[in-house]
C-alpha cells in the first residue's frame, strides 16, 4: 500500500514537470504568434564593403554525402577573394581520398584541406583547430548532410548590423521529408523547434542556440566566449550560452532556409537523439546555476531553465508512464478517491499545449489546408506516441548527462538516399549491435498493451488514451529499432 502511494506521488511530480514544460511551450507559442504579427518583411541593406568569410565543413567518414556538400559550397555566391572554405576532415576511411579528388575539380576556389589523424575533441576540436587557420572575419558552419543555398552568405551577413551581434542562425528544412513515416515524424519535431521555439525565444530576448550547422558566427564572438569546448556532446549549445551570457546578441531568421537530410532509420535517429539529449543535460549542469545567479530578467531565466532541461521531459514521461500503472491499481482498489483522479485531469492541459505547439507549426507553411488537415489527423498523434516510445532511450541519455557520465561523440550516419544512387542496406556506417534497451522497449510495449486490455475489461478508461499512445509508441520504436539494427546482416 505504501508503495502504491509512493507511485501516486511520483506520478503527480512527473506530470507537474510536464505541465511546467508545456506552459513554457505555450509562452513560446504566444511570442511566435506576436513575432509573426509584427514581422518586418524587408531585410537589412547589404554592407557597402563585404567582409571576409570562412566556411567550415566538419567531416568524419562521409562517403555518401561529402561530394554533394563540396559541390554545394562551391556554388556559394560570394566575392571569391573574400571566401575561404575549410574541409575539417577527421575521416578514417576512403572519404579523405574522395575529398582530395573532388577538390581538384575546383582549382579556382580557396579550399583549405585540414586532416587530423587523431580526433581530439571530436567536432569541437576540429572547429577549434580550423579557427586558428581561418582567414574570415565571419565563420559559417555546415555539417556534411547539409546543402547550403547559393545565396546563404549574401542573406545572412547583412544581419550583423551591430557589432553586438555574434551569431545568425537559419532554419533547417528537409531534403527527404517524404522518404518515410519516420522522416515525416522527425520533420514535425524539428519544424516546431525551428518555427515556434527559436522564434519565440528570440522575439522576447531569451537565450537561443546555434544549432551546430546552418549558422554563421562573428569570429571575435567565438574567441570572446572562450572558443569551442569539448566537455559536452553539444558544443553548439554550450558555446551559445557562454556567448550570450557575455552579452553577445543572437539573431534567428526562419525565412532563410538550410536544407538537410533526416536520418531514415531508427538506429540513426536514436544515435542523434542520444547525443542531443545527453549533451543538453550536460549543458544544463554546466550553465543553469550560473545563469540563475546572474542578473537576467525572470522570463530569461525561466526559458533558460526550460531550454536547458527540456530533455528531462523524457525522464518525466518515463516516470509518469510507469507510475500510472500503480495509480490505476490504486484507483481500482479504492485507495484513491475518484474525485482526486478526476482532478488530476488538469495535468492533461500540458499535453494539449504541447500538441497545440506542434499543430501550429504543422499548418504554418501549409499551401493546401485540406491535405494538411488530413495528414495531421494521423501524423500528430503518431508523432506524440513515438516521442513517448523514445522515453526510455532518451531518459538514459539525460540521466548520464545529469550525473556526469562521459561517452564519446557518436556521429549520426548519413545516407543520401534521395539521390537514388545508394541502397540503404549497403551503407557501411550502419549500427548492427542492438542495445539491451531495445528489448526493454519491446517489453514495455507488451506491458502497455496489457494495460489497454485491462482498461476495457475493468471498464476504467481514465488512462486509456495515455496507455494506448505508449503501447503504440513503444511498439513502433521497438520494431523499427529491431529492423534497423538488423539491416545489412
Amino acid at each position: 500500500m505504501v508503495f502504491l502511494y509512493f507511485l501516486c506521488v511520483l506520478y503527480g511530480l512527473a506530470m507537474l514537470f510536464i505541465l511546467a514544460y508545456s506552459l513554457a511551450q505555450g509562452h513560446l507559442l504566444y511570442h511566435f504568434l506576436k513575432a509573426e504579427k509584427n514581422k518586418i518583411q524587408k531585410a537589412p541593406e547589404s554592407p557597402e564593403i563585404w567582409p571576409s568569410v570562412t566556411v567550415q565543413l566538419p567531416i568524419y567518414n562521409e562517403l555518401y554525402v561529402v561530394e554533394r556538400l563540396i559541390d554545394a559550397v562551391a556554388k556559394l555566391n560570394y566575392p571569391r577573394p573574400l571566401l575561404q572554405i575549410q574541409l575539417l576532415d577527421d575521416s578514417t576511411d576512403q572519404t579523405s581520398e574522395l575529398i582530395r579528388r573532388k577538390l581538384a575539380e575546383y582549382p579556382s576556389i580557396d579550399f583549405q584541406y585540414i586532416h587530423r589523424a587523431i580526433r581530439t575533441g571530436f567536432k569541437a576540436g576540429a572547429l577549434r583547430e580550423g579557427l586558428e587557420k581561418a582567414k574570415g572575419e565571419f565563420i559559417a558552419i555546415f555539417d556534411a548532410d547539409f546543402v547550403p543555398d547559393g545565396d546563404f552568405l549574401l542573406r545572412t551577413i547583412p544581419y550583423f548590423t551591430s557589432g553586438k551581434v555574434g551569431m545568425v542562425q537559419t532554419r533547417w528544412t528537409h531534403l527527404n521529408r517524404d522518404y518515410s513515416v519516420l522522416t515525416r515524424l522527425q520533420a514535425v519535431a524539428l519544424d516546431a523547434h525551428f518555427l515556434i521555439e527559436q522564434t519565440g525565444r528570440n522575439h522576447q530576448g531569451a537565450f537561443i542556440n546555434f544549432n551546430g550547422t546552418g549558422g554563421i558566427w562573428r569570429k571575435t564572438c567565438i574567441y570572446d566566449a572562450g572558443n569551442w569546448h569539448d566537455d559536452t556532446l553539444t558544443e553548439d549549445l554550450d558555446l551559445s550560452y557562454r556567448a550570450q551570457r557575455k552579452g553577445w546578441e543572437f539573431v534567428y531568421r526562419p525565412e532563410i532556409e538550410s536544407p538537410a537530410e533526416l536520418p531514415p532509420i531508427m538506429s540513426a535517429v536514436k544515435s542523434q537523439q542520444f547525443r542531443w539529449t545527453k549533451g543538453g543535460a550536460e549543458c544544463a549542469v554546466k550553465h543553469f546555476g550560473q545563469v540563475n545567479r546572474e542578473r537576467h530578467p525572470f522570463h530569461v531565466k525561466f526559458h533558460a531553465f526550460a531550454h536547458l532541461f527540456n530533455s528531462a521531459i523524457f525522464i518525466a514521461v518515463l516516470l509518469a508512464s510507469l507510475s500510472s500503472i500503480g495509480v490505476f491499481w490504486a484507483g481500482e482498489m479504492g485507495l484513491i478517491s475518484p474525485v482526486w483522479l478526476k482532478v488530476s485531469g488538469i495535468f492533461l492541459v500540458g499535453f494539449v499545449l504541447i500538441a497545440l505547439t506542434y499543430l501550429v507549426s504543422f499548418f504554418f507553411e501549409s499551401k493546401a489546408f485540406l491535405n494538411s488537415a488530413l495528414r495531421v489527423v494521423w501524423q500528430l498523434p503518431l508523432f506524440l506516441s513515438v516521442s513517448m516510445g523514445l522515453a526510455l532511450h532518451n531518459a538514459q541519455a539525460v540521466w548520464e548527462g545529469l550525473t556526469g557520465k562521459k561517452s564519446p561523440f557518436v556521429r549520426t550516419p548519413k545516407f543520401n538516399l534521395e539521390s537514388g544512387k545508394e541502397r540503404l542496406s549497403l551503407n557501411r556506417y550502419l549500427i548492427h549491435r542492438m542495445p539491451m534497451t531495445t528489448w526493454v522497449e519491446g517489453v514495455l510495449a507488451l506491458v502497455f498493451w496489457g494495460m489497454v486490455a485491462l482498461a476495457f475489461s475493468r471498464e476504467n478508461f481514465l488512462f486509456l488514451p495515455f496507455h494506448a499512445m505508449l503501447a503504440i509508441g513503444y511498439s513502433i520504436v521497438f520494431i523499427k529499432s529491431f529492423n534497423s539494427y538488423g539491416l545489412g546482416r
